[in-house]
């Protein structure tokens, strides 16, 4: 059967015919009569079994194009710029891959077909809708985006396509592409294709489709959940050992084409970076290039300058290239339906291929799962490095081989040789674009001669200086009086030049300075027989050494012995005390010092002092100058002076309290009594004596 065959029109056969399209895969003429007719389809193939054309023609057929009206299948006012089909992607790159493609069927019929994505400039896109777009392949961040603008209008879509719909739960893209589907017309046809076909999407397509057919297409002889025509080999490799293993892989007999799957970005540009090194013509797909590099590795790579992709899983759905025969699995996928499309590179549309997995120790587990979920037979794989002899066996790697590619083989031209497009990019990290060229204006020509300015220094010209300091010695004074007045530099007196500066300034006949604009050269003119020393005119402004401890020790001494001198010189100017002198002095005069400190400053009293002052100072004592007293000197002097203390109780009348008047309130024999103890000891009673006052009462 061919696809005339299935109803399709005759320009879309045409297209098809003249690039060796001519069978439908199982998926296409199974999906083909249903989606003509106007259905709902949900579609479920394997990866590469032709699933693009299997939504893509029927989209295509209900686009209404000139052509069409041309050949009297359509009237004119069916006509119309806005886009009449929608198709809804993942990814950037699964984005061109599909545009290409649609691009390719309806080309007979000039269908426009407009890919919609991030990364590239707006202006290109909104350009492009003004002057009308047949079909529109999108991702559904720059579809919202355009479509929030007012630039984008969705009012006459008839047709909307979600491809890859698992992936796009998978990324978070369901709220955006429910709010794209309520934008829609309620009357269309949706159809979701996808290689695994999860309950979210079921649940996805009861809520927006009317009676959906479901289609799972499989060829007769092809058994499992991978394709039959890709070898699959699993080794336990090291990660140490990686690079040096696929080295070896990739110079395999036979190898064409290869895609080299990393879970990590930094991991895909180090293999790629590591690849070059060795000799292979590499290149790099991961988030962190900017659009316009992803895209000149893929050209490199389709092209056939590059034979060495590697990249992260942002390439592992749409990207159909031709001569692929080897996917190496650097890192072990996260589950099983990432295996399912990384393999699905290779072994595309009939085609052989060869399917390698490296799975490292910690990795084990996780492979495990893989392997249950899939029913493969590599639940425990093989230890493996790159000197083993069952993997040159099972790859066919020649024996001699090493890890790094003969010069003789290197005959692809590289990435460098594929040119970067300018796409106006508006982010992305370490983008790596095409220099822009830098445009430089030559300046008009000068009309006048520049003034040229001369250079003064405190009011007199540079010149002047220049002939003073050319003009001799002896003629210094008549260059002064020729040359213009000016303030005189501000000398900086420092604790070197201290003494001779001021030795300058007080002896008119001792030197005689000449000062010129510039700052270095001075010329000094001194007599013969100066009048006297310059140490001795003026001693005190000789700046003093800095004295150290051991030198201040020894000028202690030598103070010491030399007493007068040191006297003397105290007495013009007190000399710094410094530990050792304090010392000295201490020793030398400890007997007068001591008298004069106890005539300046009582001695501390103690105890024992105060009552030996207590009793030598009772007689004298009055009640004016009465010292503090203590519970010793009370004693002494209560003792000693009975008198006296009947005097200071008369004076001072002691403060009663609740004993004193008790007393008081006593009968007549036992008052007189005690009001005579009162008055002649006035002291404080303890206990004895309570006990003898109640005795005696």
């Amino acid at each position: 059967m061919t696809f005339r065959d299935l109803g399709i029109l005759d320009e879309t056969a045409e297209a098809l015919e003249a690039v060796g399209i001519l069978t439908p895969f199982p998926i296409q003429e199974m999906t083909l009569p249903v989606a003509l007719s106007g259905n709902d389809v949900i579609g479920q193939a394997k990866t590469g079994t032709g699933k693009t054309l299997g939504f893509g023609l029927p989209l295509l057929e209900r686009v209404t194009v000139p052509a069409d009206v041309e050949a009297g299948r359509a009237t004119p006012d069916q006509l119309t710029d806005a886009p009449q089909a929608l198709v809804v992607v993942p990814t950037r790159e699964l984005c061109t891959q599909v545009t290409n493609d649609l691009l390719t069927a309806g080309k007979v019929r000039n269908v426009r077909v407009l890919a919609i994505y991030g990364g590239r400039a707006y202006e290109p896109q909104v350009e492009a809708l003004r002057k009308g777009v047949d079909v529109i392949v999108g991702t559904p961040g720059r579809l919202l985006d355009l479509a929030g603008q007012k630039k984008l209008d969705l009012s006459k879509v008839r047709s909307l396509v979600l491809d890859e719909a698992d992936e796009m739960l998978d990324l978070g893209f369901l709220p955006d592409v429910e709010k794209i589907i309520q934008q829609l017309p309620p009357r269309r046809q949706t159809m979701l294709f996808s290689a695994t076909m999860p309950g979210a999407v079921i649940g996805l397509a009861r809520r927006y489709m009317t009676q959906p057919t479901h289609i799972s297409a499989t060829s007769p002889d092809d058994v499992g959940a991978t394709v039959a025509n890709t070898t699959q080999r699993v080794y336990r490799a090291h990660s140490m050992d990686k690079p040096e293993l696929v080295s070896r892989i990739l110079q395999a007999d036979g190898r064409g084409l290869a895609m080299i799957f990393c879970r990590t970005k930094r991991t895909a540009a180090d293999i790629a970076e590591q690849l070059a090194r060795r000799g292979f013509a590499s290149g790099a797909v991961h988030g962190d290039l900017g659009q316009g590099a992803r895209e000149q590795a893929l050209r490199a790579f389709r092209n056939g300058k590059v034979d060495v992709l590697v990249c992260t899983d942002v390439a592992a759905r749409g990207i159909d290239v031709e001569g692929v025969t080897h996917v190496i699995n650097y890192q072990s996928p996260e589950d099983e339906k990432t295996y399912l499309h990384r393999i699905g590179r290779t072994g595309r549309a009939g085609a052989l291929g060869t399917a390698v997995t490296l799975v490292d120790w910690d990795d084990i587990p996780r492979w495990q799962l893989i392997n249950k979920a899939l029913d493969l037979s590599f639940h425990d794989p093989v230890e493996t490095y790159s000197t083993s002899a069952h993997l040159f066996d099972e790859l066919k790697i020649p024996a001699d081989t090493k890890g790094v590619l003969p010069r003789a083989e290197r005959t692809r031209a590289g990435l460098a040789a594929e040119e970067v497009e300018d796409l106006g990019e508006t982010g992305g990290r370490g983008r790596k674009a095409a220099p822009t060229p830098v445009v430089v204006e030559e300046r008009p020509a000068r009309t006048r001669t520049p003034r040229q300015r001369r250079r003064t220094r405190g009011g007199s010209s540079t010149e002047t200086a220049a002939e003073q300091l050319a003009a001799p010695a002896q003629d210094a004074p008549a260059a002064e009086d020729d040359a213009q007045p000016r303030t005189p530099r501000r000398r900086r007196r420092t604790r070197a030049t201290g003494a001779g500066s001021t030795v300058v300034a007080q002896a008119p006949t001792a030197v005689e300075i000449v000062e010129d604009a510039q700052p270095a050269p001075v010329t000094l003119q001194v007599p013969a027989q100066p009048s006297e020393p310059l140490q001795e005119t003026e001693p005190e402004a000789k700046p003093r050494r800095r004295r150290t401890r051991a030198v201040k020790a020894v000028e202690t001494v030598t103070d010491v012995e030399a007493a007068p001198a040191v006297e003397a010189e105290a007495e013009a100017k007190p000399r710094r005390r410094t530990r050792a002198v304090k010392a000295v002095e201490a020793v030398t005069e400890v007997a007068p010092a001591v008298e004069a400190e106890a005539e300046a400053k009582p001695r501390r009293r103690t105890r024992a002092v105060k009552a030996v002052e207590a009793v030598d100072t009772a007689e004298a004592a009055t009640p004016e100058a009465k010292p503090r007293r203590t519970r010793a000197v009370k004693a002494v002097a209560t003792a000693s002076a009975p008198e006296s203390a009947e005097a200071e109780a008369e004076v001072k009348p002691r403060r009663r309290t609740r004993k004193t008047v008790a007393a008081a309130d006593a009968p007549a024999a036992v008052a007189e009594g005690t009001a005579v103890a009162t008055e002649a000891a006035p002291r404080r009673r303890t206990r004895t004596t309570k006990a003898a006052a109640q005795a005696e009462a």
